[in-house]
């Protein structure tokens, strides 16, 4: 293991006291990336204590870019093959009661921080999240993305926060409590999705996750096909895989199987019989079966233009609406293939790719 830490100039006054808090960044081949991230950890408005950047055997220049912005880089001696395996590594180097898991791609709102700490101060809380918006809202991709995430974050994250259940806390920013995510064993790499895991692996231990939408974060987000295939394949067979993994305890937990067997019926049933059997059935049997989407546009539109009216984004959100359909779809056909490869084939997808 090669460890570098970053030094500065000494100066007799001491050295600002940080909040308690070290933040991870997996990164592997992301030197074009990983600079903004840093700096905006930097840029907060209270001061984190270390930042640790878990040089993943990259091929590139990250580790001299992190490490030329004063991070500490922490370089496993092979591979660890996930943003799970990173962090895991990199837990045993911290030192504070708080740990932070954020992406290599991703920016924080310089009160990110402040905002979000104090939900782990609660009673019986162990893990909190932001609200999550694309950085780039550009291509057809990146603008389905961002109308997708500004509608969840709208309308059920607040739902499943009032319950101290969110479905998952975001893998691209996240704080734990320490001690929690060591007795937990880490990030787990049995799944595709981690941080899904680890959120699902907390309630079962009997802890609450907050969400906290005044903590922003920014990651990039596919800017074409080709990388949101890598990243829906990973999100959907990773979703299955916990479905599979912890469904005893999910059917014990109401809230989480509601929240599960919902998720399910948008992502797979829901947005294909939406975008495909509703317009066929149209043209085949009767128009009438165009009035289903009198209840379905207005159940995604109205929550979203509330978000988007907060930010004085709403324009964006109408011209982006054609992009969420289409994403929808998108979606919809992929946690079908992930459904029929790991419950019917039986070919679990272990290969971790990284798609933005």
């Amino acid at each position: 293991m090669e460890t570098s830490i970053a030094v500065g100039s000494r100066d007799a006054s001491p050295a600002p006291r940080g909040v308690g808090l070290t933040v991870l960044v997996p990164a592997y081949n992301e030197e074009t990336s990983v600079a903004d991230t840093i700096r905006s950890l930097k840029a907060q408005s209270v001061l984190v204590d270390a930042i640790l950047v878990i040089d993943d055997c990259s091929t590139d220049r990250t580790g001299d870019v992190a490490r030329g912005l004063g991070a500490t880089v922490l370089r496993p001696a092979g591979n660890t093959g996930s943003k799970a395996g990173a962090q895991t590594f990199a837990l045993a180097h911290v030192r504070t009661p708080y740990v932070m898991a954020i992406d290599a791609d991703t920016v924080l709102d310089p009160h990110a921080v402040e905002r979000i700490l104090p939900a782990l101060r609660e009673p019986g809380v162990a893990a909190a999240c932001g609200l999550v918006l694309p950085r780039r809202v550009r291509t057809l991709w990146e603008r389905g993305r961002y109308v997708e995430y500004l509608f969840a974050f709208t309308f059920y994250k607040p739902i499943q926060d009032h319950y101290a259940r969110p479905l998952i806390s975001s893998g691209c920013f996240s704080v734990y409590r320490t001690d929690v995510v060591r007795a937990c064993g880490g990030w787990r790499n049995r799944t595709m999705a981690e941080d899904m895991d680890l959120t699902w692996t907390l309630y079962h231990e009997g802890h609450g996750v907050r969400f906290v939408p005044e903590a922003v974060s920014y990651p990039l987000e596919p800017h074409n096909f080709h990388f949101l295939s890598k990243q829906l394949r990973r999100w959907s067979h990773g979703f299955v895989q916990n479905v599979r993994l912890h469904w005893r305890q999910i059917l014990h937990q109401p809230l989480l199987r509601s929240m599960v067997a919902v998720g399910l019926w948008d992502a797979a049933i829901a947005s294909v019989a939406f975008l495909v059997a509703v317009p066929l059935l149209s043209v085949l049997v009767s128009p009438l079966f165009l009035l289903a989407y009198l209840f379905d546009l207005p159940a995604v539109l109205v929550p979203t233009l509330v978000g988007a009216w907060r930010r004085k984004e709403v324009g964006l959100v109408l011209a982006s609406l054609p992009g969420f359909f289409v994403l929808r779809l998108v979606n919809g056909i992929f946690m079908l293939r992930a459904l029929w490869s790991e419950l019917v084939l039986r070919r679990t997808l272990t290969v971790y790719e990284k798609g933005h």
